[in-house]
């Protein structure tokens, strides 16, 4: 199986009435944000989303994250062990559990080690996860939160994932 990529990011909260699964974002002067953790493919392709408030750590919602798969993963091959490459915000007991538990090999940045020196062969994989955030930004209705209810803008996440899986499958089939 291609290498999975974990992530999150940040964003801005809703309207003035509130709502749930909102908190004080830590890098905004506490303003009510949301954080979308989200699990990609290789590519880039969206495998899971999920939504916390913004001062909920990251590996907090990496249990969470790696359950809402919608598909069905492969039995892995025994020289080929699913793989999954996360940042600095994971690298504690929480995710590496996280990943263990569900059988995948965590590739996880040590947060205080110097950058280590890697080989000509292995691509950097972080911007996966970041450029698929900026696809998910670029619906206009998810860059700022304004339904009330978490369910419905999870909702409105999953089928912006679904258009980006959409507009890729026309990419590939397309005339050529």
């Amino acid at each position: 199986m291609r290498l999975g990529v974990a992530g999150s990011g940040y964003f801005d909260g809703q309207g003035q009435d509130g709502g749930d699964l909102i908190g004080p974002n830590p890098t905004d002067r506490a303003k009510r944000g949301v954080k979308r953790s989200l699990l990609v493919e290789a590519d880039g392709g969206p495998l899971a989303v999920t939504i916390a408030g913004a001062n909920v750590p990251d590996a907090q919602l990496l249990d969470a994250t790696i359950e809402a798969v919608v598909l069905e993963r492969p039995e892995p091959e025994p020289n080929f062990p699913h793989h999954l490459c996360l940042d600095k915000g994971y690298d504690n007991d929480t995710g590496y559990l996280a990943c263990i538990d569900h059988g995948y090999t965590p590739h996880i940045a040590p947060i205080r080690d110097a950058r280590p020196e890697r080989p000509k062969t292995h691509k950097p994989r972080r911007w996966v996860v970041e450029r698929t955030l900026a696809w998910l930004s670029k619906c206009r209705g998810l860059l700022v939160r304004y339904e009330k209810k978490a369910a419905n803008y999870l909702g409105l996440l999953k089928l912006a994932c679904c258009l980006i899986w959409f507009r890729r499958y026309l990419r590939l089939t397309g005339p050529r």
